[in-house]
């Protein structure tokens, strides 16, 4: 299934029905009067979260969304039937809106949460309610109110307890892969990963959803590469596994440079609990990890350090070490 993450959408509710100008008409009634019924009302349009749907595809051709018409009115004081109510469901964390995106509507982050965006017009008014001493014969019948409409944007946020961050190519697939049954692209190139990857991990019969975000660069936040528009699905983190290839040299510019995308996007991220972890050891003697991880340390200053860990993902090795100390700090954060 194709991930779409965001969609421009048209809804309007149901017009309510016409309200009946009608007369009681029956043998030996010499004079029936007004029997006129009321409309119905219009449909509503409603969003539904629904688990286990992480993409807004099924809003990718069809756009627009219209709910059922109120019946109109009918003779002998019957009512119209009302519109039913469109649902239309969304994956959970999906938030709702405005066009212009300036307005937000409802974030839907709890299955089976509802927002109604558009309600029905109510229905008009049959002859029978303009009966008055002076008025007996009313021939006046209202038309019903049209439904509200609207143009919204849905944008999805995907739910996941742990947020994978870094450069491309570092590692974050291949780490995906190690720890939970997530089977994402992995190759030896840049931006391999175009779509956030969610995978389970499992640490002590606990479950914590991952999900691994396409690679930033410096400037992503401009659109520069794949920009920083994946991000958002971080925002719903508690935590954020920072992954810094330790093949690379200059470990402390390319954490920074990764930290100031997280700030220029907003959404809180850079305020989110974090453990550094240092990828593909394997490719480093001792004494150059030694050398590297400290002058790392040494560029925080007298700032408050995260959680440091080294590892390599393609070896397995120190995975087991960073699955507890990722299930710590969840425990620390529940």
């Amino acid at each position: 299934m194709k991930f779409l993450d965001k969609a421009k959408i048209y809804v309007k509710a149901g017009d309510g029905g016409n309200g009946a100008a009608s007369f009681r008409r029956e043998k030996y009634i010499e004079f029936g009067g007004p029997n006129g019924g009321d409309g119905g009302r219009g449909g509503d349009v409603v969003f539904r979260a629904v688990p286990n749907v992480n993409t807004l595809i099924d809003y990718r051709f069809k756009t627009k969304f219209v709910a059922q018409r109120g019946q109109n009115g009918m003779g002998k004081m019957r009512t119209g039937y009302s519109g039913e109510t469109l649902y239309l469901p969304v994956p959970t964390g999906t938030v709702i809106l405005s066009e212009n995106e300036e307005i937000e509507y409802a974030d839907l982050n709890t299955d089976g949460m509802e927002y109604r965006a558009v309600r029905g017009g109510n229905g008009g008014w049959g002859n029978l309610h303009f009966k008055s001493p002076t008025n007996r014969a009313p021939r006046q019948a209202n038309d019903g109110l049209p439904g509200e409409e609207k143009t919204l944007v849905l944008r999805l946020k995907l739910i996941a307890d742990i947020g994978l961050v870094g450069f491309p190519n570092a590692g974050k697939s291949t780490l995906l892969s190690v720890v939970t049954s997530a089977r994402p692209k992995i190759a030896n190139y840049a931006f391999t990963t175009l779509n956030p990857q969610l995978g389970v991990m499992y640490a002590h019969k606990r479950e914590f959803v991952m999900v691994d975000l396409p690679g930033l660069i410096q400037g992503a936040h401009t659109g520069v590469g794949l920009g920083d528009r994946f991000l958002g699905h971080a925002e719903r983190t508690k935590l954020i596994l920072h992954v810094i290839d330790g093949s690379e040299s200059d470990w402390a510019n390319r954490y920074k440079i990764i930290r100031n995308e997280m700030d220029s996007y907003g959404g809180n991220l850079i305020n989110k609990p974090e453990i550094v972890v240092i990828n593909k050891i394997d490719t480093l003697s001792d004494d150059e990890l030694n050398t590297r991880l400290t002058e790392l340390k040494k560029s925080f200053g007298r700032k408050k350090k995260p959680v440091f860990l080294t590892i390599s993902a393609a070896g397995r090795i120190g995975i087991e070490e960073m699955i507890n100390t990722i299930e710590k700090q969840m425990l620390e954060l529940e």
